[in-house]
Parts: structure tokens; sequence; C-alpha cells
């Protein structure tokens, strides 16, 4: 992964799918034939968006954009039993965020039920489906193998009145869940058991969100997909690997679909053009699970708070954790798209997201394990304004003013009774600088009956404030600090990767690190912080205040990430092997 995106509105570069796109474009125009590209995101449903689908979103909406097109966001909802309007609700927010606006109103496969029924119908009276009164298991076992051919269901045989007939009282609801199911008639020989006489049609006996009971018998996700596509006029229908195999499925019943929107009164003369399927591989992270049935588990086991929660891999929990859309966007862009299948390090993706916050982020103080420190010879009762930077890197963001007084916080881990070599912060004795401020050296530690250090005494230099000295001495550490007198109370939730495995297995279970809450003391600016918006707690790493507060009251404020890049270690590695 080198360099970044280009400019063009997708955000991507030149790949396999977008040279076919162009072809395509290139052979209609060519042919004196319409141009248009059409491309779809069609989700189920039945939980939140991950960072695996940001990638087929910037892929779709991008291809669309790139080439003048346009991109339907279109809901799967052939599975009433695991399909909610919340969802659908969340998945649309969530495209929205990541900046791609879908062409129209979102579409749901529900829409167009009465003509896949109609469709099914058309299969059925010229033979090419049929209705089994096998159960699923049998079904599966006389499917075959990839080394035997499949087994004849014993109804295959019937006619198509007679098919028809009990396809029809399917559709009246005569018979219970899982009794019959429809298939296509295609080729129990097939080398491709997807074309073994799949299932069209099964009965469920189960309320839509959106249809309510009108419909006893639901259409498969393979019958509905490339039918939609059809109605939506998609030109090209873009999926990931695992849909390779279903591509000869997909074009049969495109084919017949064609036929049979032919067949209709009031046709027109030339044939409906038909979508073409083109696959890429998904996207896998390490460290992570991009599994939705999976995430769903985790979710109702309770070991992370929901699909939000900020370590979970979900747009809705990236969003809650402070990772900006731009990032994300960047970070496809990058990993591109290709047909081999590997996992991508988390690194890069934290990478994308360092390098946006770094330019964006105003910077802050915040101190996550306070220290008392009292400075012996600040005169009481004084507090200066100390003008800081809100961005060392860039003059347009402005500054804000800090106050400084007699007694301060600093960061436990940045003081040390007996400090190692190359320790650079605050020891007996040693004189540091604090940022926007002074220097000041410790005099004393002060420790409790366990042998805790729980104040330092210290003394600062009048004369280096702006952290310069007048005697051009120079000081070796530079600590941020908040005034104990101005601090806001606040939690800091230290949001990490949730599985320690670099490749997470089914048994894997969250790290119990992932996630430790600390009480923080921020600068006064902080109490108005927006949520959602990111902010650099200097020297300790990116943070978002959350949209919810504690108990108490008191803001709540995600890590995003530390500020420590090992992507670009890993990337200096491999260019010095």
């Amino acid at each position: 992964m080198t360099g970044r995106a280009d400019d063009r509105p997708g955000g991507g570069r030149g790949d396999f799918i977008r040279d076919v796109v162009a072809a395509d474009v290139a052979a209609a125009r060519a042919a004196g034939r319409a141009a248009e590209v059409a491309t779809r995101f069609p989700p189920e449903p039945n939980g939140h968006l991950h960072i695996g689908h940001a990638k087929s979103i910037c892929l779709n909406f991008g291809v669309a954009r790139e080439f003048g097109g346009r991109c339907r966001l279109r809901l799967d909802d052939t599975n009433p039993e695991k399909e909610d309007r919340a969802y659908a609700d969340a998945i649309e927010r969530d495209v929205r965020w990541l900046g791609f606006a879908p062409d129209g109103p979102r579409a749901f496969a529900s829409d167009n039920f009465a003509v896949l029924y109609d469709f099914a119908r058309h299969l059925v009276a010229r033979g090419l489906a049929y209705v089994d009164d096998q159960s699923a298991d049998e079904i599966r076992a006389n499917r075959g193998t990839l080394t035997e051919p499949g087994i004849d269901s014993p109804c295959r045989g019937r006619t198509p009145a007679e098919n028809g007939a009990l396809f029809k009282r399917m559709r009246a609801g005569e018979f219970p869940a899982g009794a019959r199911v429809l298939r296509a008639r295609i080729d129990m020989a097939s080398g491709n058991i997807n074309l073994r006489d799949p299932v069209l049609y099964r009965i469920l006996h189960a309320p839509h969100a959106r249809t309510g009971d009108e419909w006893p018998i639901y259409p498969t996700y393979d019958f509905a997909h490339g039918q939609c596509d059809a109605l939506e006029g998609v030109t090209h229908s873009l999926c990931t690997l695992e849909f390779e195999d279903h591509r000869p499925l997909y074009d049969w019943l495109a084919g017949h679909f064609r036929d049979y929107r032919r067949s209709l009164p009031g046709a027109a003369d030339a044939p409906p053009p038909v979508p073409r399927q083109y696959e890429f591989a998904r996207l896998e992270l390490t460290h992570t699970v991009l599994s939705k049935r999976r995430l769903a588990a985790l979710v109702e086991s309770g070991a992370v708070e929901g699909w939000d929660d900020p370590r979970m891999p979900t747009l809705a929990g990236l969003r809650r954790r402070g990772f900006p859309p731009e990032a994300i966007r960047e970070f496809c862009a990058r990993v591109g798209v290709g047909k081999r299948v590997g996992a991508v390090e988390i690194e890069a993706l934290e990478h994308c997201v360092r390098e946006a916050l770094d330019r964006s982020a105003p910077r802050r103080m915040a101190v996550l394990r306070p220290l008392k420190v009292v400075i012996e010879n600040y005169p009481e009762g004084r507090v200066e304004r100390l003008e800081a930077a809100n961005h060392p890197r860039d003059p347009g963001m402005g500054t804000r003013d800090v106050p400084f007084g007699r007694e301060l916080y600093v960061e436990r881990d940045d003081f040390a009774m007996d400090p190692p070599r190359k320790f650079r912060r605050l020891a007996p004795g040693r004189e540091v600088r604090l940022r926007y401020a002074y220097f000041v050296t410790c005099r004393e530690a002060v420790v409790d009956a366990a042998g805790e250090v729980v104040e330092l005494r210290c003394a600062y230099d009048p004369q280096t404030r702006g952290g310069a000295a007048p005697d051009g001495r120079r000081v070796r550490g530079a600590l941020h600090w908040v005034s104990r007198a101005h601090a806001v109370d606040a939690r800091a939730r230290l949001t990490g990767r949730l599985f320690a495995e670099p490749a997470p297995g089914p048994d894997s279970r969250p790290d119990p690190q992932s996630l430790e809450t600390v009480e923080a003391k921020l600068e006064p600016v902080l109490a108005e912080a927006a949520p959602n918006a990111p902010l650099q707690f200097e020297r300790l790493g990116y943070f978002v205040r959350d949209s919810g507060a504690a108990a108490d009251g008191a803001p709540v404020f995600n890590r995003t990430l530390t500020l420590r890049d090992s992507w670009a270690k890993i990337r200096g590695a491999n260019a010095g092997a």
C-alpha cells in the first residue's frame, strides 16, 4: 500500500473492475447503444455494516460516480425472521456517513415480491421449476458432492400443471413452514453444485417488516438478487468472490427473466438489458472479525456494549470511536480491488486514520492518570492565561487560552522516583518543560503510608514563560498538564483492538484489556467539546467525545488511537528488506 488515492470522485484507482466497466462503456458507445453505468449496494438488514462493507460501498458508489452513472441502495429483505427496520435505517445512515448518496429512495427486495412470484410461476409453467416435498436435510443430502452427482428428487417429474397447483397453494398459505420448496429444474449432475436444482422459494409463516402477513412464502437471495438488479436497470452487479460460483445461476435466471419480461403484454421489442455479475476479493483485516453472524453473537452474549461499541469493526462502532469517514475511504482506495484473498494488516487502516486526524484534529491537554503537582514558589491565588496553538502546523486553527496556577495535574507515568536510562520526564532534582508554560524542577515527592507517590513539590523558573530560558539552557523533557483548579472531570475510555490474536478463530474471545475506563482531568475548553469531533490529547492519542455521558453527568471521551504509528515502521522495514 503506497501513495494516496487520486482525485476521482469515488476515490479509487485503476483496477480490473474499473477496466471491465470502461470496456463495457466503450463497446456500448461503439455500437451506438446507451452507455449508462448502474450499480447497487444490496445488504441484508439483519445487522450493522462493518469495515468490510465499506470496501463494497466505496467500489459500487465510486464506480458509479466515476462513470457518471448511478448507484442504488437496496435492502435484501427476503428473510423476515432475522431482519429489522432499525437495521435498514442504520445501513442507510452508515452509507451516507461514509460520504455517498444513493440514487433515489432506498429500495427493498420486497418491492418486487409480486413480480418475483409471477416470474416463478412463469418458470413452473415452462417446466423450469418444480415443487419439492423433501425436507431441507434430504435436499442437502441428495445434492451430491464435488466429485459425485446429485440424486433427482422424487418430485422432479411432476408436470407443470401439478407444480402450478401446488405452488399456488403454497402462496395461499395452505402448508406448514418447511413442508415444501420451489426448486429450479437445471442439472443435478452439474459440476457446479449451485446449479443442482437450487431452491427458489421456501414456506415461512413469519410477519415481514414491510409486507406484514401478506406472504407465507419468500424468495431466496439467489432468486431475488439478480431479478431485482434487472428491474432496477443495474448494469454491473459487483459481488465478493464467494458469489463467483453462483454466477452461472445468476446468468441462468437472468436469461429466463429477460424472456419472461419480453413475454409480458406491452413489452418492448428490444430485449431488456441483462445485468452482468463481477466478483472481487472481500476485505479481511488482522485482529478483526468481519462476520455479521459472529458480530451478532458478541452483541447477544454481552461481550460488547452493542453494535456501536467503539471496539467493534462496524461502521457505527468506528464512527463512535472517532474514525473519520475520509480515512476509511482512503484506506479502501489504498487496499484496492483485486481477486487475491488475504488479510490486510489492521495497522494499515490505523495509519490512514492517523494521517487524517493529524491534519484535522485540534490539540488539547488532558491527564488520564492524574498526579498532583504543587509549585511551591508560584504565588497562591494567581492564575495566568497562556496561549496555546490549536494545531502546531496549521495557524489557521488559531489559539486558545489555557489557565495555569500553583497546583497542577501531570501524568503519573511522567514521574519516576528512580528513573531508568533515557527517562526524560520528572524525577527528584530533574527539570522539565511544561508545554506552553515554564520550566519546573521536582524538589520532593510526597508518599503515602503505602509508599505510593501522591504529590510532587516543585519550583518553577519565572524567566522561562513560553518554554524558553534566557540563559539558553535546555531541558530534555516536555510534559502536558492541566490546572487543578480549572480541571474538568471526565471518563476516558481507552479502547484497543477487540481481539489480541492476529487471526481470531471461532473460539477466540475478546481481549479483556481492549477497554479500560479511567478518571481523567481535562483542560476547561474540553467541557464544550462537540460529540464526534476529533481531538488530539497531546502526547496521549486521538480522542472523540462520546454522544452519551457517564451516570454522574461527566463527559465521556473514547480513544480513537494512540499516537504511535506501527504501520509506518512496517512500511519502512518492508522498504529496506
